[in-house]
């Protein structure tokens, strides 16, 4: 008689390992022992060579400070194309942030040409399927068997490619993950092809847009039988990004808030930092699932200094706890809560006289981005407000560097806290984004504290 075994699936050697470390823990109680973690590795990135099923022949590499807390939780780090995971180890916080919290940071390498993670191919997209993600999860498993890993606070993280398969790894493995923080990526499935690691040009360059519901079945389509929580996810992007697309913003949001049930409509708005504009997505309860910072200005060069620690505190492993929006019940208008402090009233407006508006548009099926630049060319302004009126069947799903109200019609943006003052000759950069049916035409009518602006 011949016998077949089947490889059991990650689900049933996760619940494997926390039953029998519930019975380790039930048998110390018994005898009087104490269960502690494995010694914890010197602050170092140590590689670790066999880590169980790697389809894909990746690297790993892991980082345990000194600290580490006797169950502590599991970031994976993803780096972007051309990088590795020592390299991303060095370029960014995330290790630091480590030492100051106590969890442990997962840094694989892609080894294919260019380092790009597989995104793409069926094998990538799929639970449990035997690509990248299969590798990643294998790390995981690692961590949590050989360092004591907390299979409940499980997190992950990337740059770019990385940001992408940040994506991926919360759509193949919604059970695993509690949360996300993508710097810079795509949504999940807009890179679907045939081949591993295959370039979707569409996708990069911000053409490729579909209904939420769909974005959302892409999701749910990679674990069709989970049925359980779905990790939280955190978005970054810069207005300026030629790399990926500026537009893949507003579609992983449209993704994320439709997988987490939560509206499109921000339920809060405000400026955490000069030039960043982060709107959160909360549910019902007021726990923000979807958050998302638009980096005015900003390339394909994030995360910068600072980011990091907001992923950080987003996950909860700074000692916070699960971020909640400032009111629930708040206006769900485009406008930033006027509670924000870095949000603030304008003073009252002085001065002004004239101005120059130039803008930047760029369209895809249903969505678009405006960039303008307000140049003062009258006296010093101490508060502005620009108000031009949208193209027919357009309405601001976003913006940055200023509070849009209402969203569609005639809109107001006016001044934040920090860009106030415009003194003679001075320009400043605002922007958003917007749905639209067909008409991706310019705004037009433009007034600066009521009197009118050429438009350049």
């Amino acid at each position: 008689m011949k016998i077949t075994l089947k490889r059991p699936s990650r689900r049933t050697l996760r619940a494997l390992g926390a039953a029998l470390s519930t019975a380790a823990c039930a048998a110390a109680a018994l005898t009087g022992l104490a269960i502690t973690a494995p010694p914890a590795q010197a602050a170092s990135l140590v590689q670790v060579t066999s880590f169980g099923y790697n389809p894909s022949g990746l690297q790993m590499w892991e980082y345990v400070p000194a600290g580490a807390s006797a169950h502590p939780p599991i970031l994976l780090a993803l780096h972007q194309c051309t990088q590795s995971g020592p390299a991303f180890y060095s370029g960014s916080e995330f290790a630091s942030l480590a030492d100051q919290y106590g969890f442990i940071v997962i840094y694989p390498s892609a080894v294919r040409s260019g380092s790009c993670w597989d995104v793409s191919s069926p094998g990538a997209l799929t639970h449990n399927g035997n690509s990248d993600p299969a590798g990643l999860m294998s790390m995981v498993t690692y961590v949590e068997q050989h360092n004591g890993g907390d299979s409940s606070r499980v997190y992950v993280t990337g740059a770019s490619s990385g940001a992408m398969m940040t994506n991926v790894m919360l759509g193949d493995y919604p059970d695993v993950f509690k949360a996300g923080a993508a710097y810079m990526g795509v949504p999940f499935g807009c890179f679907a092809g045939t081949t591993v690691a295959e370039w979707n040009s569409a996708c990069a360059e911000g053409q490729t847009s579909m209904t939420p519901q769909a974005w959302g079945n892409l999701v749910r389509n990679a674990d069709p039988g989970y049925t359980g929580p779905r990790p939280r996810m955190q978005l970054w992007h810069g207005t300026a990004d030629t790399t990926l697309n500026y537009n893949n913003f507003g579609e992983e949001i449209k993704q994320w808030t439709n997988v987490l049930g939560v509206s499109q409509t921000p339920t809060s708005t405000d400026t955490p930092v000069s030039g960043w504009t982060r709107t959160r997505y909360a549910d019902s309860s007021g726990t923000v699932q979807v958050e998302a910072y638009s980096i005015a200005g900003a390339g394909h060069v994030l995360p910068e200094t600072g980011m990091a620690a907001y992923a950080i505190h987003f996950f909860g492993l700074d000692g916070s706890v699960t971020p909640t929006s400032p009111s629930a019940s708040a206006s769900a208008s485009v406008s930033a809560s006027a509670s924000a402090s870095a949000s603030a009233s304008p003073t009252t407006s002085t001065g002004g006289g004239s101005c120059t508006v130039t803008d930047s548009i760029s369209a895809w099926n249903t969505g678009m981005t405006e960039n303008l630049t307000i140049t003062n060319t009258g006296s010093a302004i101490n508060g502005w407000a620009l108000a031009f009126t949208l193209g027919s069947g357009q309405a601001i799903t976003n913006g940055w560097n200023a509070t849009y109200s209402p969203a569609t019609g005639h809109v107001t943006a006016t001044n934040l806290s920090y860009n106030a003052t415009l003194a003679a000759g001075a320009s400043t950069s605002i922007g958003f984004q917007a749905a639209q049916t067909g008409n991706t035409a310019a705004p037009t009518g433009f007034t600066l504290n009521g009197h009118t602006c050429t438009v350049g």
